[in-house]
């Protein structure tokens, strides 16, 4: 047998290092699968190969890749062509290992095979080659199969060329022990390569698993958020997708790889993880006496001890010689239906809504100073100081003390993805999922960053994060605003500096709002848009 000119040697061991740095540049397993045996099947100058993949229960060989150039047959891989091929089993029916098929063989004993004639051997059973060959008119000669394992010897695949032919003469040889060790150190490589991308694929599933996981914890504590962490990252993709596509104005340079969009995608599904410190009663607190349980009802019930009280002096009265009943039974009427009038305001006051008027919360104070007796004797005022603080909220249910709670998630979120050590391809994700309360005037929080200290993703974030809250229907505090509404407030906040005008303007002209809107929103919230009437918007 020819032995290899030292040019020809050079030619392989230039392969071989063209593969490992193919190897080593993360490509798709399908691609680096594709590229180990068209690498191999020009080494060794085969007609034809095959690669197979352990399955999933590790019970069988699965065809991965099937390769024939005189047959011009190309199954699998890269071709996009699939393979109707059935495995290759590798225990016998009653559990031994397979040593009957070559390629079983070489991957139960980790051994490869080299077969000079596979018509003159009776080593393993060629019965599905023969039928091969006399179903398509082709004559199958030299074998060449080599087990790829890694360095902890586990089985990653099988490799396997067939018809080796003469560079010179074009005819069939056998493969030379020089072919079996190129090809045994290009599986050694190839092997070590797949197990890499497995373990990195597998650490990638297990960090994504984790992020759901703080999502449903996050899910779990309070159901009002759950929505929020679902709908903000697929809102920022949407927007960021439409900025990515712009071609003209301030955005025309913006543009994302696929990295720079796992990247995003996960800084939003993380955006809000600082909410699992944040107080449940705090999150979902739907009125404005709420704690653990809505104080209102104690409130109720000392109004209750007022009319009580009020039918006791009554009724104490008309005992009293010459008292006038009709005079009393109008003057209780009177005072009871008083009593029940401020009960009936502070329920009303007690919810959250867009703005309190100063008049209202005076009555709460009005209010607070009525005098009653508690149940151990003492008469104290009806309403304490924290009660008052709480009835008197301008906007919403939060007090000064509770927004400030709520707003230091966003502190904890930004401590907690800093304390982890992100891979460089993951680096920016504190940046952009710390960013989304931040204004572009600087008058945002947590670290008051304008416009230009801020990433692009970060900004779209900011406006997602918004959009969503505006028309979330699962709040506790309010219902969800109609579309129109939501992009009048937007768009003010366009113009006021609070959210970046250009991106909200991609946001508006790429009709983000509405493919959002339709999948996202209730029917009802989706009304007519007049785009000319949003302000800070040019048509």
């Amino acid at each position: 047998m020819q032995e290899l000119t030292p040019a020809q040697v050079a030619q392989r061991l230039h392969l071989l290092t063209e593969l490992s740095v193919s190897l080593g540049n993360g490509a798709d397993t399908g691609e680096l699968l594709d590229r180990i045996l068209q690498v191999a099947k020009g080494m060794t100058d085969a007609d034809g190969g095959t690669l197979y993949r352990p399955s999933e229960d590790g019970k069988s060989l699965c065809f991965h890749i099937s390769i024939n150039d005189t047959l011009e047959i190309y199954q699998g891989g890269a071709s996009g062509n699939p393979i109707d091929i059935a495995p290759v089993p590798l225990a016998d029916a009653g559990g031994a290992p397979n040593l009957a098929s070559v390629a079983a063989y070489a991957a139960n004993t980790r051994q490869s095979v080299n077969i000079e004639d596979v018509y003159e051997t009776d080593l393993f059973n060629f019965s599905g080659m023969r039928a091969f060959d006399k179903t398509f008119g082709y004559h199958s000669k030299s074998f060449l199969t080599v087990p790829m394992a890694n360095h902890e010897g586990e089985l990653v695949g099988v490799l396997q060329l067939i018809n080796a032919k003469d560079p010179q003469t074009g005819g069939i040889r056998p493969f030379s022990g020089t072919d079996q060790r190129f090809i045994e150190a290009l599986a050694a490589q190839a092997a070590v390569a797949l197990t890499n991308q497995q373990l990195i694929n597998q650490l990638e599933q297990l960090f994504e698993s984790l992020v759901n996981l703080i999502n449903i914890c996050i899910d779990e504590k309070s159901p009002y958020t759950g929505r929020h962490c679902q709908f903000v990252p697929e809102l920022t993709m949407m927007l960021a997708e439409a900025a990515h596509q712009t071609g003209e104005g301030p955005l025309a340079q913006f543009r994302m790889s696929d990295a720079d969009r796992k990247e995003l995608w996960l800084a939003g599904l993380l955006h809000d993880c600082g909410k699992l410190v944040t107080p449940v009663h705090v999150v979902d607190k739907a009125t404005k006496l709420e704690t653990i349980f809505d104080r209102i009802h104690l409130v109720d019930t000392r109004f209750e001890v007022l009319l009580r009280d009020a039918e006791i002096r009554a009724l104490r009265g008309k005992c009293e010689p010459g008292a006038d009943i009709v005079a009393i039974d109008l003057a209780l009427a009177q005072e009871q239906a008083a009593i029940r009038e401020d009960r009936d305001f502070l329920r009303r006051a007690n919810v959250g809504g867009e703005g309190m008027s100063p008049a209202d919360q005076e009555r709460v104070r009005e209010i607070a100073a009525r005098r009653w007796m508690g149940p151990d004797g003492i008469e104290r005022d009806l309403l304490d100081g924290d009660e008052v603080a709480n009835l008197t909220v301008r906007f919403g249910t939060l007090t000064e003390e509770e927004r400030k709670i709520i707003n230091n998630h966003i502190v904890v979120t930004i401590r907690m993805l800093e304390s982890l050590p992100w891979p460089r391809h993951l680096k920016n994700v504190p940046e952009y999922a710390g960013g989304h309360h931040e204004r572009m005037d600087g008058k945002g929080y947590p670290r008051g960053l304008k416009a230009e200290q801020m990433s692009v993703q970060a900004r779209v974030m900011a406006i997602a994060d918004i959009f969503e809250a505006l028309t979330a229907k699962d709040r506790p505090y309010k219902k969800g605003k109609l579309l129109s509404e939501s992009l009048r407030i937007m768009g003010n906040f366009a113009l006021n500096g609070h959210i970046d005008p250009d991106l909200f303007d991609i946001f508006i002209r790429r009709k983000v709002y509405l493919e959002f809107a339709r999948q996202n929103m209730e029917p009802h919230q989706v009304d007519e848009i007049d785009e000319t009437l949003i302000p800070g918007y040019r048509p």
